[in-house]
């Protein structure tokens, strides 16, 4: 079908609808404006998976004090499999001390990238930490990491489509896939 990264790819095979997708986040939304209703918050969207997933989420929040902002971290490089080595990119550049932060994420599976930016964030005096992601692969952890939001848990298989990608494709994808290889 295509090529990715040297290894070709026979099907994608969906996971989740648009629809559903679309459902879940006003669930998680309505649960995330509960938690925090007015209180001083910080939305970030770690990139690139996670812009939208954010840019849904974010249009349900109706905290008048919300701020939001961008990190950029990579673990994966090319490939289809984490290393334990982050590359932290970019910064926040909104002063997140004594403040509620909301880390938004495509995907949490071994953990690594989100445990180092917890760490950061925790480093610079957030008044909390919670963790939204699109998807929990919660088995695959390897670190203890605790995803506050969960969009949708997964057990298995390697996905792209909406935000989540391989090798830099299929990101633009509106539902989200299994990729099934040759």
């Amino acid at each position: 079908m295509s090529k990715a990264n040297d290894i070709k790819v026979k099907e994608l095979k969906p996971v989740f609808t648009p629809e559903q997708i679309a459902a879940r986040i006003q669930e998680l939304a309505a649960e995330i404006n509960a938690e925090y209703g007015d209180e001083p918050m910080v939305a970030v969207c770690v990139l690139k998976g996670g812009f939208m997933f954010f840019s849904d989420l974010v249009r349900f929040l109706h905290n008048k004090n919300l701020e939001l902002d961008f990190v950029r971290l990579s673990s994966y490089g090319k490939g289809s499999s984490s290393s334990k080595h982050v590359i932290f990119s970019k910064d926040v550049e909104i002063d997140i001390c004594g403040k509620h932060v909301l880390i938004v994420e495509d995907i949490v599976d071994s953990g690594h990238s989100m445990r180092f930016l917890l760490g950061q964030f925790a480093a610079r005096k957030a008044r909390s930490l919670r963790l939204a992601a699109l998807v929990d692969k919660d088995e695959r952890r390897e670190v203890d990491v605790k995803v506050d939001f969960a969009g949708f848990k997964l057990n298995q298989g390697f996905i792209v489509g909406y935000g989540l990608d391989y090798a830099e494709h299929y990101r633009m994808l509106p539902g989200v896939f299994e990729v099934i290889p040759e």
